[in-house]
């Protein structure tokens, strides 16, 4: 098994995260006949030359540089993540950057948060959004965290803005996968290791990382305001196993596993696109890039998984050289990769 040291997944799959969302951010809002008139074939799309990414990059430094924060000062902890990735967010909502067409929820959720209420009365229960997701990757590859942290740092991460058990289920889920394919795990057997995983946690309220958040959103209980989540989230493995027994790679893959404006949808065709060209990085990005739906939230996931799978190694150096917080990526991802 690969490990992420030699391969420098975390390097990797950040990276491509970001690739993903400078290349899916000028096709955002577009139809795929109106994307190849722009672009020309889907195949040969290339980066812009000043790439530039959206609030998908820009909220997932957000969350790496509050989890490194909070991994710094012991081990880790619902109540230890929870302050310095607030104030991350906080810091991100309030500045002149955030101008890069975020989502309603998160600026309303961060517009909360910048106070002293408890964070789950700033959490939107009623938001799946693919804002909860789009940003988890670093839970995903920050060294030394156990299942049960992994799991309740995703889950706690959405729920700071999005609060329903889909978007918590789908960030857990996103997570997970990144997590797998960075420590080697095969794609061929990924959907199904996937839906194992969702089973196995379908009932599993974090109360220690999500305290009360569940008496928000009227369930009768934590076990049933969880399991909601968890089963849209298999219901969505389902499509992209089914798009995947009958491949299409010509086919926008939203036709098949969904828009992506929704967090478990994002996932699903991302998930979608990377293992329609496991071994083709570039290739997956452009296709996740040329989409009808949330083209870079997409493609920034896409991104994730590929980065994960195949390492730093995966992206064309001349693209790498001009992604926008290229920097802050790096340092980051090296940091982790150490």
């Amino acid at each position: 098994m690969t490990t992420t040291r030699t391969k420098q997944a975390a390097t990797g799959s950040l990276t491509g995260l970001a690739l993903g969302d400078a290349l899916g951010f000028p096709t955002e809002f577009n139809d795929v006949p109106s994307i190849l008139a722009k672009c020309g074939p889907w195949r040969g799309m290339e980066l812009p030359q000043r790439a530039f990414v959206s609030d998908d990059t820009q909220m997932t430094l957000a969350m790496g540089r509050g989890l490194r924060t909070a991994m710094d000062r012991g081990p880790l902890t619902g109540a230890r993540l929870a302050r310095p990735v607030r104030e991350e967010f906080v810091d991100w909502y309030h500045s002149p950057d955030n101008n890069r067409a975020p989502g309603r929820t998160c600026l309303e959720a961060c517009h909360l948060l910048d106070g002293d209420r408890p964070w789950q009365e700033a959490s939107r229960t009623g938001s799946k959004g693919c804002g909860a997701n789009m940003r988890v990757a670093p839970v995903a590859l920050a060294p030394g965290l156990d299942a049960e942290q992994r799991s309740g740092a995703a889950q706690l991460q959405s729920a700071l803005t999005h609060g329903h058990p889909t978007a918590l289920a789908a960030s857990d889920l996103t997570a997970h996968a990144v997590y797998l394919l960075a420590q080697g795990a095969e794609p061929l057997g990924l959907v199904g290791r996937l839906r194992s995983y969702a089973y196995e946690n379908r009932e599993r309220y974090l109360d220690r990382w999500l305290g009360d958040l569940w008496r928000h959103a009227h369930d009768d209980s934590p076990e049933a305001f969880i399991s909601r989540g968890w089963d849209e989230c298999l219901a969505a493995l389902e499509t992209v196993r089914e798009a995947l027994r009958s491949p299409s790679p010509e086919t926008d893959p939203c036709e098949r596993t969904g828009d992506g404006w929704i967090a478990e949808e994002a996932f699903a065709t991302a998930l979608h696109c990377f293992l329609l060209f496991p071994d083709e990085p570039v290739t997956a990005l452009r296709r996740a890039a040329c989409t009808r739906g949330d083209s870079d939230s997409i493609a920034c996931l896409t991104g994730a998984l590929a980065g994960a799978h195949l390492g730093a190694g995966a992206w064309p150096t001349a693209w790498v050289d001009r992604i926008e917080y290229r920097a802050d990526l790096l340092a980051l991802g090296t940091l982790w990769d150490a």
